[in-house]
């Protein structure tokens, strides 16, 4: 699958610099930290929907174009608000029906699920439709922004189970924004942990959460596993 490599990363607003990062998706990244870190600043910098006022400058190189909706795959925070409640599933798509139905089964949904509408699915089968929705378009990469923290335990579980069987028959890269590190090490590879829109240090999952470089690192891990976000 190669890597997407972002040797900078920065996002400015007037002279203002928020995040200034460099990261490496091989496989699969969790871009981890405390809520105001700048991992938010970041997904939306590569999906191009920055706030008004605010401006990113990357270098980045990759074996395809960082262009949403064609290489560019985005699963959102919250399944329940992702979708028009008055609007029937099937006509939500941006591909046709056949492919949306071969999509529900990918992510195994009966295609007949096509014709409800999202309040008649429960908060699991609505995450499986939101990412099947942003996988419809084969991306290169898929960008999570937190899709288990509406999730009880079970779900978080069955859901980070069939994004590795997905990504195992699909062969897509996923970079997982997060501040929940125990979710991350079942679902990544590697870890890159920022404060204040700065890499704390980053590397294979196994050895940071073994072996974290920073005291930052190290709290964020004990508050995570502690069952508590880490805040400022």
């Amino acid at each position: 699958m190669g890597e997407l490599r972002c040797r900078s990363l920065k996002i400015l607003r007037d002279d203002e610099l928020f995040v200034d990062i460099s990261f490496v998706i091989d496989r699969s990244l969790a871009l981890v930290g405390e809520s105001g870190s700048g991992k938010s600043l970041t997904l939306k910098a590569l999906l191009g929907m920055l706030p008004k006022g605010f401006r990113v400058q990357m270098e980045c190189e990759s074996d395809f174009a960082l262009i949403r909706g064609r290489t560019l795959g985005y699963v959102p925070q919250n399944p329940f608000t992702a979708l028009s409640p008055l609007t029937k599933i099937e006509d939500q798509w941006i591909v046709a029906t056949e492919k949306a139905a071969h999509m529900m089964e990918q992510v195994g949904l009966d295609a007949e699920l096509l014709k409800r509408f999202p309040p008649e699915l429960s908060g699991g089968q609505l995450q499986r439709v939101v990412i099947a929705m942003a996988l419809a378009s084969a991306p290169k990469l898929l960008l999570l922004d937190e899709p288990t923290t509406a999730l009880d335990a079970d779900l978080r579980t069955v859901v980070v189970k069939l994004l590795l069987e997905l990504q195992r028959r699909l062969e897509f890269k996923m970079l997982f924004v997060t501040h929940d590190i125990s979710t991350a090490a079942k679902l990544c590879d590697e870890i890159t942990v920022i404060r204040s829109g700065k890499v704390m240090e980053s590397g294979a999952m196994e050895r940071v959460l073994s072996h974290p470089a920073s005291e930052y690192t190290k709290a964020l891990i004990e508050a995570n596993f502690a069952n508590r976000e880490f805040r400022k």
